[in-house]
């Protein structure tokens, strides 16, 4: 991307008033619009080109060796833009080694694919170097409360277990007077009294 010396002069006057603050002016406020606009278009444009770019390096590449000088030609534009070298591009290099172009390229990838491995295996260390530094501050004593950021706490006790509720003796049957015996049950019938002796005296009165 490479700006005009109007551009030039309106960036200028955009880090002026980023360091200096200051009014500005309709004119300075207008200017630095149209140049966002503009570097915006051009960010846009230059991502349409590189799709385009790989689109087609891609199509000559899978169309070796009848394509190499086209695709050697592809492959440094790509390179130079910020294009990584994939691993069908290294095979088609070693292909092609027998050109100097296709050598001197096939050095260049393979320098780009080591930093890409190195840059991979750097990211994927520093969460576990981050585990392990946790690991180890967990097993020291107050570490963990460190590592949660509550140094005042402790660890829950667990509650006391309640005594089970004894249970319940079968009751038996109170006996507040003793059981009646069959004589008190059924009392013997008793005989009838004999007459007294003056009854039929009386009766022959009347």
């Amino acid at each position: 991307m490479a700006f005009g010396a109007e551009e030039l002069r309106v960036l200028r006057r955009a880090l002026a008033l980023a360091l200096h603050p200051r009014p500005a002016s309709a004119e300075d406020v207008q200017d630095c619009l149209r140049l966002a606009e503009a570097v915006d278009e051009a960010a846009r444009e230059g991502a349409r080109l590189r799709a385009f770019l790989l689109a087609d390096l891609a199509r000559y590449r899978a169309a070796l060796p009848g394509t190499a000088a086209g695709y050697l030609t592809l492959l440094e534009e790509a390179l130079v833009v910020g294009y990584h070298p994939v691993p069908d591009d290294l095979a088609a290099l070693r292909a092609l080694r027998g050109n100097p172009v296709a050598a001197a390229l096939l050095d260049r990838c393979h320098d780009l694919a080591e930093q890409d491995v190195r840059m991979r295996l750097a990211l994927r260390a520093v969460p576990a170097s981050r585990s392990r530094a946790r690991t180890r501050l967990t097993a020291l004593p107050g570490g963990l409360a460190a590592a949660t950021g509550e140094p005042g706490r402790k660890p829950a006790e667990k509650p006391a277990e309640k005594p089970a509720a004894p249970q319940p003796k079968p009751q038996t049957p109170r006996r507040d007077r003793p059981i009646p015996t069959p004589g008190e049950v059924f009392p013997p019938r008793r005989k009838p009294a004999a007459p007294p002796a003056n009854a039929p005296q009386q009766l022959a009165a009347v």
